[in-house]
């Protein structure tokens, strides 16, 4: 059954419709949004709570509680507290090669599987942690979880999604990551209030919820044509699959496509290797710069450590856990606005209007905090809330710019033949800054103070200065074909030179092969 819209084949564009069976198995896949969402929710909010640190953290409890004399903002300073939040990145990037090797040689769903398994397993152990060893050991199964999803998933949405609606559907993984950040913001304000100081391990073990949806949903996934027709040479089962995740016959152009790029991509034996060559160096710049910036917009701090920081301010415990509940809804619904703009305004657009709009919020927060919150006072109710609302208008400049699009830009830029090497190199350097924001972000906010929300803001002045510059825009572009968008940049095509220079090279290539095998 077909819904929705009908693309036409003009300027490029495939034949097909927006059908169920895309929007339903799109929308299973992204469940690993949800549970990449709810973890970053959930450590946050549990790391506030003082039951959790009485147990795990008492040192940090009794320094919160009873040292008088410590700057508001050192009071949390804990490399044992970073590291149970940041644990799960480190994983999370090691894995990401291991699942780069899956997702290439197997296929997004076997990758989807395993992801949505290992997340399950470290739910389980942190929900039953009896202590740190525990409690960090279920982290690392979480980030590979983790790692294993946000290789494959954002992969599967562009690859099954139609050209014209990539962005939205796309979206859908950082919109599952908001639901699934709001619901674990929702269940940590619930179990704060529980009686006995257990409410934690009811908020870290709902995350095997998810995961367990995910992990049977997975089961039932079919693999996108990509991934098919690389790994099998029954062009008549990718046809079938084809005609019926678009909803017509006609689908002899994209077919065309894919057995091109799929034939170039079976050329190649070292997707790592091969990455670094002159013709892809603007996707692997993308996929370097992309992510690191998505992390150094401070987005984390927020995610991460909202409660930490509204507590700073002189939020009381539940006031600063209904907080962040208020920057989650506004997040999650940035984010579902987001996917309605994408591909009418392109990405180049949401990413320097979001840009301009969290700049603007960072100063305000960190002006009001420089001028009004010393080291030992709290801001008044009135500054406060001004604090509570500028954070959120920065939540919803990221929800509708760099974090769906930190994650849609990287997985439709690359061709076939290195798509999942590029997938793994943009998710691990994603972990690899979360990682060393999550580990240092206490650390400098005890030492920068109020100068940390400026720090974060010359980050995002400076990646909007480069979106403007370097990022050529991708809306409506098949996913085969985006290769062209580089060589008509004003300044990517000096870089990647000609189509000719490229084919002389690669003749030589396998001249010198031939010479050398003789």
């Amino acid at each position: 059954m077909a819904v929705g819209f009908v693309i036409s084949s003009e300027e490029g564009q495939y034949n097909g419709k927006i059908t169920s069976f895309v929007v339903l198995s799109c929308m299973m896949a992204a469940i690993g949004g949800v549970i990449y969402g709810y973890d970053t929710g959930i450590s946050g909010g549990v790391t506030s709570m003082d039951p959790f640190l009485k147990d795990f953290f008492p040192k940090v409890y009794i320094r919160m509680k009873e040292d008088a004399k410590i700057s508001n903002y050192c009071k949390f300073d804990s490399e044992l507290l970073t590291l149970f939040t940041s644990s799960l990145y480190l994983a999370g990037l090691i894995a990401s090669f291991s699942a780069s090797f899956v997702t290439r040689a197997y296929g997004r769903k076997p990758s989807i599987l395993i992801g949505g398994a290992a997340f399950f397993v470290g739910a389980v152990l942190n929900g039953a942690a009896l202590n740190i060893y525990m409690l960090i050991f279920g982290r690392v199964l979480l980030g590979v979880g983790v790692g294993f999803a946000n290789q494959a998933v954002p992969l599967y949405l562009s690859e099954m999604a139609p050209a014209k609606y990539r962005g939205a559907f796309s979206n859908g993984f950082q919109f599952s990551v908001g639901i699934g950040g709001f619901s674990a913001n929702l269940i940590n304000y619930g179990t704060e209030k529980i009686k006995g100081g257990w409410g934690w391990r009811i908020s870290l073990a709902m995350a095997a919820v998810p995961a367990l949806v995910l992990t049977l949903g997975a089961i039932f996934l079919p693999e996108t044509p990509n991934s098919l027709i690389q790994r099998t040479k029954k062009h008549e089962k990718v046809e079938k699959i084809l005609q019926k995740i678009r909803g017509t016959e006609d689908v002899e152009l994209e077919l065309h496509d894919l057995i091109k790029a799929s034939d170039m991509s079976k050329s190649i034996k070292n997707p790592y290797k091969n990455i670094i060559r002159r013709k892809y160096r603007p996707q692997l710049i993308m996929s370097i710069a992309i992510p690191f910036f998505q992390q150094v917009t401070g987005i984390n701090v927020i995610a991460f450590y909202a409660t930490i920081l509204f507590r700073t301010i002189g939020f009381g415990e539940s006031a600063s856990l209904m907080s962040q509940i208020v920057t989650g809804v506004v997040g999650m619904g940035s984010t579902f606005v987001s996917m309605f703009l994408v591909d009418k305004f392109g990405r180049r657009f949401l990413l320097i209007m979001g840009g301009i709009q969290m700049f603007v919020s960072q100063i305000l927060v960190g002006a009001i905090m420089a001028a009004k919150l010393g080291d030992h006072g709290v801001l008044s109710k009135g500054y406060s809330y001004v604090v509570l609302v500028s954070i959120a208008i920065y939540v919803a400049g990221f929800g509708v710019s760099w974090g769906p699009l930190g994650w849609l830009i990287p997985s439709e830029i690359f061709p076939l033949e290195i798509r999942s090497a590029g997938q793994s190199i943009s998710v691990a350097i994603n972990f690899l800054f979360t990682f060393l924001v999550g580990q240092t972000f206490l650390a400098m906010l005890c030492h920068l103070k109020f100068g940390i929300f400026f720090f974060f803001g010359g980050w995002v002045a400076v990646m909007t200065l480069f979106v403007y510059l370097l990022l050529p825009e991708t809306k409506n572009m098949p996913i085969e074909r985006i290769e062209r968008i580089w060589r008509e940049h004003w300044f990517w095509k000096e870089v990647i030179g000609s189509k000719e220079e490229d084919r002389r090279k690669s003749e030589g290539t396998m001249k010198e092969v031939t010479y050398t095998d003789e």
